[in-house]
């Protein structure tokens, strides 16, 4: 875990003044995260602390948490120093209250102390704010804490708390865009790895330890598990165990995360050969004109959702192109038929979570009073619908997908067979699936793209194959 990467203290102070700020009285709540164990309670999993926890204070040790206190204008970081018998196993680890210190924090307590503190708050009818729990464990703390039954934790859920959060968080300072720049460019490196390192006969999971090596070789370690698949009409392929063969395509979405947590979030398809067949390089390049005609859309304003649907459109007219559909590409996305093959959403937002937020509930962090997440096939996938501003960092993801199950169930029920030429389609059910992504951050002049760049064209993908 870090226990020393962090931005300086004024910027963690003046986070937590501007939250202050959004409120008259009571308290805010602020959760870490503790280990969650693997197979028996000492064999943790890697430690990964709460998101905005490590947004307000940048402290990343399990086991804490802070109270603001608006009445009494205090901050208080709760936690219990690591006894001697715990000196062995983890070396000589800083108190509390240096921790506290380092995060601009005035006190500390005992952890043992928070439970009375918030009673004593409850006691006097002093509002306590807290976010959504996303873990079991987190359940149960609130429960101990507050004396809240289980069932009703999430009556109690602070939707203020959650407003003020997101409206912090989703507009990126320049030294998080920094080092978001620094985990795209850890991500690139581990892409590269991937494409000229596959071979046929390897296997998947050679190439994902490789992968992963190179995101743990620079201090921090992958943002999500990662997808590295000859089966890329999976969506979230997990499975690392097939052979790679001539002839198959290998989909890579991976990314890395920094040791102060920042993600990156890249896909690339590559071909296993030497070079993409005629029908993989004219998949390919589908794929790639929507992905531009999103980047070339994205301007402060603009509804991502639209920008969704520009990209179905070009998906639409190329796979026109080579006779896989037919009709007017605007109303074949209207009618839906676009799901076919684009079953998905265009991108997401990304920051400190690769989701960035989604722990605080996914329609409040990408959708507003009047953009509304829809419940369609295909849209109801789609994380980020709402209109973009000046400093939200996002993904852009365009992707065609052959799924044979999609195939034979629409075309048993006939739907949508005005714009679907199933009789070919049929034959390419075996196709798999591609996907382009890159992660963008919105300026004045439309976006910028994050990151160094990782060769993108058909044909640049190749060159480094060969």
């Amino acid at each position: 875990m870090a226990t020393t990467d962090r931005f300086e203290i004024l910027v963690y102070q003046k986070r937590r003044q501007i939250l202050k700020e959004q409120f008259q009285d009571g308290l805010i709540l602020l959760l870490g995260n503790e280990e969650s164990s693997m197979n028996f309670r000492d064999n943790w999993y890697p430690f990964r602390q709460d998101s905005t926890f490590l947004y307000y204070t940048g402290i990343d040790i399990p086991d804490l948490a802070v109270v603001i206190d608006l009445d009494e204008d205090q901050e208080i970081l709760f936690g219990d120093d690591v006894s001697i018998d715990h000196i062995i196993w983890t070396g000589s680890l800083p108190s509390v209250a240096d921790r506290a210190e380092r995060g601009g924090i005035a006190k500390s307590a005992s952890l043992k102390d928070l439970s009375s503190y918030l009673q004593k708050a409850r006691q006097k009818n002093r509002s306590i704010r807290f976010l959504p729990p996303y873990r079991a464990e987190r359940e149960f703390k609130l429960h101990q804490l507050l004396n809240i039954p289980l069932t009703e934790i999430d009556a109690y859920v602070s939707q203020d708390l959650i407003n003020a959060v997101i409206a912090q968080r989703a507009y990126k300072s320049d030294e998080e865009i920094k080092d978001m720049e620094k985990a795209v460019n850890i991500s690139n490196e581990m892409h590269l790895l991937a494409i000229q390192s596959a071979w046929p006969g390897m296997k998947e999971y050679d190439l994902v330890g490789q992968v992963r090596g190179k995101a743990i070789s620079e201090g921090g370690d992958i943002a999500y598990p990662i997808i590295l698949t000859i089966n890329g009409q999976t969506l979230h392929n997990h499975y690392y165990g097939n052979t790679m063969k001539e002839g198959d395509m290998v989909l890579v979405d991976a990314g890395a995360e920094t040791p102060l947590h920042y993600a990156g979030d890249l896909t690339r398809t590559f071909p296993v050969s030497k070079h993409f067949s005629p029908l993989q390089k004219d998949m390919y390049n589908i794929v790639l004109s929507a992905y531009h005609k999103a980047v070339d859309a994205l301007h402060p304003g603009v509804p991502f959702r639209d920008i969704h649907l520009l990209a179905a459109e070009e998906l639409v007219s190329g796979l026109k192109g080579i006779g896989l559909m037919k009709g007017d590409a605007k109303e074949a996305v209207n009618a839906g038929a676009h799901t076919m093959f684009f079953q998905c959403g265009l991108g997401h937002m990304i920051g400190l979570d690769v989701h960035d937020m989604e722990d605080l509930g996914e329609h409040f962090v990408g959708y507003s009073d009047t953009i509304k997440k829809s419940k369609e096939f295909g849209l109801k996938s789609l994380r980020l619908g709402k209109e973009l501003e000046l400093s939200n960092t996002l993904t852009v993801e365009p992707g065609i997908y052959i799924i044979p199950e999609l195939i034979d169930r629409w075309k048993a029920e006939k739907i949508h067979t005005n714009f679907i030429n199933y009789e070919k389609l049929d034959k390419i059910r075996d196709f798999g699936g591609i996907r382009i992504e890159d992660n963008f951050l919105i300026t004045d002049e439309g976006s910028r793209k994050l990151g160094d760049y990782l060769p993108l064209k058909a044909e640049e993908i190749e060159d480094l194959r060969d």
